[in-house]
């Protein structure tokens, strides 16, 4: 078989697959969610010819592993946590502008964008969450335990999405921007300082906001796996 034709057969492989893929429905159910959506639409609708989806998402690593630069420069001078909340803005515009940018100017690439956007998303957690390790802020154990809750969600969602077809973005009316907002609020908080009293007790602020976040995370895998697999078995029943 002569080189050209390796290559059609090649395309002709290329098409069929993204024939036979099928985009997850998204779901967004969050409290900013529908505000959000229309900011997003009217920023891509405006944005420069030589600015692209993959520019974007790029931002939005480098601004999440900038994150936790920041907080680990935080352990020196808390005024880095300045620099936090900027990432976190950024990281904002590049993780949720990607996708919409893409689908404005009708650039849709569904499989290398979900896969793309997800593995972005594991790698820039585990900057910001040893970032945060390293900060002083909290206890390192606090922040692994962070990452490991954030990992099994994630992986339940991503399955999730495979197997139903749905992908969701929120869980109840918490999203990524929602989170991002409280993570702003709470370094705010810690620019005044980063301890907390609870029933006459002293501790780390984002001690105290960390277990909160990894009991939630771990109840919400739980609570969403059972009724998946409840979903998926009544879809596959056992004959």
């Amino acid at each position: 078989m002569n080189s050209q034709a390796m290559a059609t057969n090649r395309q002709a492989m290329t098409n069929g697959n993204a024939a036979e893929f099928r985009a997850a429905r998204r779901v967004n159910r969050a409290l900013t969610a529908a505000t959000e959506k229309r900011v997003l639409e009217w920023m891509a609708e405006r944005a420069p010819a030589w600015l692209s989806s993959d520019q974007l998402t790029l931002l939005g690593l480098g601004a999440q592993i900038g994150a936790g630069v920041f907080y680990a420069l935080a352990r020196l001078n808390r005024y880095a946590l300045l620099g936090v909340i900027v990432c976190i803005v950024l990281n904002w515009l590049g993780d949720s502008m990607d996708g919409t940018l893409a689908r404005v100017r009708r650039q849709q690439r569904p499989r290398y964008g979900f896969y793309v956007d997800h593995m972005v998303d594991v790698f820039g957690v585990t900057a910001l969450m040893a970032g945060l390790g390293c900060s002083g802020l909290l206890h390192w154990q606090t922040a692994a335990a962070m990452l490991v809750a954030f990992l099994l969600l994630a992986a339940e969602s991503y399955l999730a999405t495979y197997t139903l077809g749905c992908f969701e973005l929120s869980q109840g009316l918490f999203g990524p921007t929602e989170i991002r907002v409280l993570l702003i609020v709470g370094n705010v908080a810690l620019l005044r300082s980063p301890y907390a009293t609870v029933f006459g007790h002293t501790l780390l602020l984002f001690d105290l906001g960390g277990i909160i976040a990894v009991v939630s995370m771990f109840v919400l895998a739980i609570a969403i796996g059972i009724r998946h697999t409840t979903e998926l078995y009544r879809q596959e029943p056992l004959p």
